[in-house]
């Protein structure tokens, strides 16, 4: 019998691909998307949704139960930047979420669970360039707190109750689909838009910040990947590093360059420079690619080239229904 899959933050910016993704693959009816606001329409047309907030325990379970869910995808989460800006609500809603998913494992009533971690685990002291799998993990934001301690737990609860939890270390991730989430990283999709609109952009982080990145559609491709792996491959139970592209703002803005004529960026840090100043360069991977087979198919020109074809057209397509 196959799964039926609950996707919980379907309207944010891994959650809006992720579903029409699984829907490709295990058909509209077997994925079930939910958030606590509606989604694109694309997923709202497409197949089942509910109105979840995640804190809500028995809203959460009336969900599983009437779904026959047994695998579920959260992704629900306060991201680095915004998160700063409210501790409290970030860290509450972070670690509920989790821990709620995770005792419907322990209990049974689910099967796997997948649950995104971050390269914001990593910190001012943790090495720069190809971070390993294990390294000093001393993060200094609230969104790299609660991701470290969420690993932890992950891991603690694969070894006491046995329950199948999967999660790779996300770096910034890059799409077209959706806007930008509020995290560190987002001045690398802000940047396209901007581009196309205003043949502008300023930047909230230095020119030379380089930091680990990956196009949205290798993204993807990892997170199904994990999961549909056999679950004696996953040998980490915390969470996997994953490596795509490093660049900084200023190698960005020249591939940019060749596609809008006349772009021309500014550079502002603000707040997350700090954030961004404390985090990797670069990411060794090699474990997830011993484990499960994974390897990254995206460079920098080739996901340019995509971004630009994709939000040229969105906004062709915006304009023209005006």
């Amino acid at each position: 019998m196959q799964d039926n899959i609950l996707v919980v933050g379907s309207s944010g910016q891994i959650g809006t691909e992720l579903v029409l993704e699984l829907r490709k693959i295990y058909g509209n009816d077997r994925v079930i998307a939910s958030d606590i606001v509606r989604s694109s329409q694309e997923i709202m047309n497409s197949g089942q949704f509910e109105i979840l907030d995640i804190t809500d325990n028995k809203k959460l379970l009336s969900i599983v139960k009437k779904h026959n869910i047994s695998q579920i995808y959260l992704l629900a989460a306060i991201l680095s930047a915004n998160a700063e800006k409210n501790i409290s609500f970030a860290w509450d809603l972070n670690m509920k979420s989790l821990f709620n998913v995770l005792n419907l494992a322990k209990e049974k009533l689910i099967k796997k669970i997948f649950w995104p971690s971050s390269i914001a685990v990593f910190g001012p002291t943790t090495p720069k360039n190809l971070t390993p799998q294990y390294t000093i993990t001393e993060p200094n934001t609230v969104y790299g707190i609660s991701k470290l301690s969420g690993e932890r737990w992950c891991e603690y609860y694969f070894n006491k109750f046995n329950v199948d939890v999967r999660s790779i270390r996300y770096p910034g991730l890059i799409g077209w689909k959706s806007n930008p989430g509020g995290g560190t990283t987002d001045y690398a999709v802000e940047i396209f838009h901007q581009a196309i609109q205003k043949k502008a952009y300023t930047s909230f982080l230095s020119e030379h910040t380089t930091l680990p990145m990956m196009y949205m559609t290798d993204a993807i491709r990892a997170t199904i990947q994990i999961m549909e792996a056999p679950s004696e491959n996953i040998k980490i139970r915390s969470s996997y590093n994953l490596a795509g592209i490093s660049f900084n703002p200023k190698e960005i803005s020249n591939e940019i360059s060749k596609h809008i004529e006349g772009f021309k960026i500014n550079y502002s840090a603000d707040f997350r420079q700090e954030i961004a100043d404390s985090w990797p360069q670069s990411i060794n991977d090699s474990l997830s690619r011993e484990h499960w087979n994974w390897k990254s198919k995206y460079n920098l020109k080739i996901m340019t080239d995509e971004m630009m074809i994709n939000l040229k057209n969105k906004y062709k397509l915006a304009s023209d229904e005006k």
